[in-house]
């Protein structure tokens, strides 16, 4: 099981808005910035795309706001509700590999991520992989040699993001794709820009927990996964 980072396990929005009011910016409505094209997410909308384009012209001035998101990330950001309880309980399951490959754009992205997710309780450690990879880099290359490298059956393969490019690397790496549209996408342009199927996206963080559940015939009931059951399973 393959998750990307951002707007799938992590609200990272309200990071990225915290960060752009820090520098006295305004990223505008989640609404609007899930429709905006990948070029102008961090632009800002028409009313926004003026004074935010000054703002970040300037290398140095760059330079300071990724340093800011990046603190503000590790210290404010939070995963979605429920995820902690799933990647546990995934982490915790034998016969379950499961990671995350991720394109987190804050300085020494690995760091930050374990930093997340040490504060929801999970060890970084206990997942089988975490990979960062520079913003422009594809991912069906890196879900393939995953999938290679520990012997599973494509069949029994997912992986799960919130942007079309996660669904496309999922398909050209021989994986099922699951998809969710409360990241960094949204449901119509998921569909109507992208034709991505309506079946496979989820909508909540709800709706993908009892989804990705039931494709891996595990049952319902995660709240009572603990840290003991991740050494368990470690011991093993």
């Amino acid at each position: 099981m393959i998750f990307d980072a951002d707007g799938t396990l992590v609200d990272a929005f309200r990071a990225v808005e915290a960060a752009f009011a820090h520098h006295g910016m305004d990223i505008g409505d989640y609404q609007r910035f899930q429709r905006r094209r990948k070029l102008l997410k961090y632009l800002g909308g028409l009313r926004e795309f003026p004074h935010n384009l000054r703002r970040q012209l300037n290398k140095e001035n760059r330079k300071r706001f990724k340093h800011s998101l990046t603190e503000i990330y590790r210290g404010e950001a939070k995963l979605f509700p429920g995820m902690a309880n799933l990647l546990r309980r995934l982490i915790a399951t034998p016969d379950i590999r499961v990671g995350i490959v991720s394109r987190n754009v804050t300085i020494e992205p690995e760091t930050t991520l374990s930093l997340v997710l040490q504060r929801h309780d999970i060890d970084v450690g206990q997942l089988d992989f975490l990979r960062c990879i520079p913003l422009g880099e594809g991912k069906a290359g890196h879900f393939r040699s995953l999938r290679q490298g520990f012997g599973i059956n494509p069949a029994r393969a997912f992986a799960c993001g919130d942007e079309y490019q996660d669904y496309a690397a999922a398909l050209n790496a021989g994986l099922h794709p699951l998809i969710v549209s409360y990241g960094f996408e949204d449901h119509t342009r998921l569909t109507d820009d992208f034709d991505v199927l309506e079946d496979i996206i989820s909508r909540t963080p709800a709706e993908l927990i009892e989804r990705l559940l039931h494709a891996l015939d595990l049952s319902p009931n995660i709240a009572h996964t603990t840290l003991a059951d991740i050494a368990l399973r470690a011991n093993h």
